[in-house]
């Protein structure tokens, strides 16, 4: 029986979490962040009340048929668009999902239907049933500095003093919490750390259901190859701090694997420690699509995972 695999978070870090387990399960479920406010989807947002619809876009494309239906259909709703009108830089994606919420208004029942004509492995669903907002606090050379929106957050320099979402309380769907509750694997990353990975354990209703689950979880953290970069978010932050983090916003969460990128292990004696202490097991591999890429390789993911899971699972 096909394990059911539960993904949380957002951009081009969970489009490959899902790429990579779309080839060992068909039982997926994204979860994806809503509070993107860049971009198509900053300005879809400020035209319509609807969720930004450019991270649930790509985790779509990322699990379309592997057919020559579902490989064009997944070209055709990434394009963007190029001209010197309005129309500029959005993709048709985008446009289609707005159009059905505009529509119809239940966000999910649009999801599906985009599903469908793309005849997506598994689902996609919404972090939340609003459009939220990213507002953290970063301690400075020049003091406290408030960055408020997910392209701020995540552009924002200085060590994270605080961050959450608004509305605080936001409503999470129902078929995202059912699909938490009965997943027999969840996954969190890689991906933009405050903005697309943390802002899952900050929706009260969703958090709560990641503790309780009894699905196996595994954290795949970043690729993060230049530490001390310039405008970095994770400059200064070590694989222990994002761990850390988690903690600090989850603190009854329990994680059963780690994986992290051999590079970015520098104290594995320190990293295993802090894995342990959050109940897990630490997984060291070479995922790089290349030296120095920021990028997972998808075969390199696949296997990795695969061999937690169903090893897991023949144990």
């Amino acid at each position: 029986m096909a394990p059911k695999v539960v993904a949380l978070g957002g951009g081009h870090g969970l489009a490959a979490t899902l790429r990579a387990l779309r080839k060992i399960t068909e039982e997926i479920t994204a979860i994806v962040t809503v509070a993107d406010n860049g971009g198509s989807s900053g300005r879809l947002r400020a035209e319509f009340p609807i969720l930004p619809p450019g991270d649930l876009r790509m985790a779509l494309a990322a699990l379309c048929s592997d057919d020559e239906w579902g490989r064009s259909w997944a070209d055709i709703i990434q394009y963007r668009f190029t001209s010197d009108g309005n129309l500029n830089g959005h993709p048709v994606g985008n446009l289609l999902l707005a159009a059905l919420w505009d529509r119809d208004s239940d966000p999910v029942a649009g999801l599906d239907r985009v599903a469908s004509l793309l005849r997506v492995v598994g689902r996609v669903l919404p972090m939340a049933s609003q459009p939220l907002d990213i507002e953290g606090t970063f301690l400075t050379s020049v003091g406290r500095v408030v960055a408020r929106g997910q392209a701020e957050v995540a552009a924002a320099k200085g060590k994270l003093d605080g961050l959450r979402i608004l509305p605080e309380h936001p409503q999470s769907r129902p078929e995202a919490l059912q699909a938490i509750a009965s997943a027999d694997w969840i996954t969190m990353g890689p991906g933009s750390w405050f903005s697309s990975v943390l802002p899952h354990l900050l929706v009260p209703a969703q958090c709560q259901a990641l503790v309780e689950t009894r699905a196996k979880k595994i954290v795949l953290l970043n690729l993060d190859s230049h530490p001390q970069a310039a405008g970095d978010e994770y400059a200064g932050y070590t694989p222990q701090e994002h761990l850390e983090l988690m903690g600090q916003y989850a603190p009854d969460l329990r994680c059963d694997y780690v994986v992290a990128d051999s590079s970015i292990v520098r104290d594995r004696a320190s990293l295993t420690s802090c894995v342990a202490d959050i109940g897990g097991q630490l997984v060291v591999a070479d995922l790089r699509k290349a030296p120095g890429s920021v990028h997972h390789e998808d075969e390199k993911l696949t296997s990795v995972l695969r061999h937690i899971i169903v090893n897991s699972l023949v144990g």
